[in-house]
């Protein structure tokens, strides 16, 4: 797998940021015309938060920071300093591009030299296009695709042993005022080496309950199943529990950004599973 090797995106961050700016008004500040984007979306798509482990099906501009901790059959803990969140950016009013920054990871075993070593993840890059959608007066609904490429810059083995595509059909609904739900397929395809890391096919169901004006609490089912590989003709599925808080101002509208801060665990519950459990935390800021 080699050395991790950064990747540069700023250039094509910034040409991708201008390039949104374009329809909104020459008479707005920078500052301005770059917060406009969620305003913009926000008369377009539903009103719920993005979830803990699966996809979003909205258009948002974001920046995560997520620490996760897994735990094996094997006592094995892997936490992950990043927990593959990144960061992305609107584009006119159909696209938004993801940036995934290597997450740092570390091994904690109770085994005695079992070779894994610390060290930095995989990079990616993902762009997602916005196929569908309405606002709460219009049908409270989203249908996104995404295309997702992850380069293998992972250092010793904390990464993937070659570059994956992950296309993803991402659906939102929101519905009785306080709920909504939100359902993901997709699959992992490596660009070689098959027989080794074998393909995978990943369908999220999730249901979100609008507590109160800042928590929302949700309810996510998260399987996956394997294809070649070593792990051929297996299944795995969790169950994650999550809540979320948003953090705003009574006087919040969308050009405002605001946070959110999240926590969860995802559950074993089929007889294989590659760890018992994962808990999740995470930060975002939305703007």
């Amino acid at each position: 797998m080699g050395t991790f090797r950064p990747i540069s995106v700023q250039p094509a961050i910034v040409l991708i940021s201008f390039a949104g700016f374009a329809p909104l008004t020459a008479q707005q500040s920078v500052s301005e015309r770059f917060f406009a984007h969620n305003a913009e979306m926000t008369r377009l798509q539903p009103a719920f938060v993005t979830p803990l482990a699966t996809s979003d099906p909205r258009i948002i501009q974001y920046a995560r920071i997520a620490v996760s901790s897994e735990y094996t059959p094997a006592h094995t803990q892997t936490v992950s300093y990043g927990n593959n969140r990144g960061a992305g950016i609107v584009a006119f009013q159909r696209f938004e591009f993801d940036w995934v920054p290597p997450s740092y990871i570390q091994h904690n075993s109770r085994a005695v030299n079992n070779g894994t070593i610390d060290g930095f993840g995989d990079t990616a890059l993902a762009a997602k296009v916005r196929i569908a959608s309405g606002n709460a007066e219009h049908g409270n609904f989203e249908i996104s695709a995404l295309l997702n490429h992850c380069f293998p810059t992972g250092s010793h083995t904390n990464g993937a042993a070659t570059g994956t595509y992950t296309p993803t059909l991402a659906f939102g609904y929101a519905f009785l005022r306080r709920w909504d739900a939100i359902s993901t397929l997709g699959g992992t395809l490596p660009t070689g080496m098959i027989a080794k890391q074998g393909r995978t096919i990943a369908w999220n169901s999730l249901a979100q309950f609008h507590a109160t004006r800042l928590f929302w609490f949700e309810l996510e089912n998260n399987s996956t199943f394997y294809f070649a590989g070593r792990h051929d003709g297996r299944m795995q599925n969790f169950l994650t529990p999550g809540a979320i808080f948003v953090a705003r101002r009574k006087e919040w509208k969308p050009t405002h950004p605001f946070a959110i801060f999240g926590a969860g665990m995802q559950i074993a519950t089929s007889g294989f599973h590659t760890y018992n459990h994962n808990t999740i935390a995470e930060t975002r800021i939305i703007f």
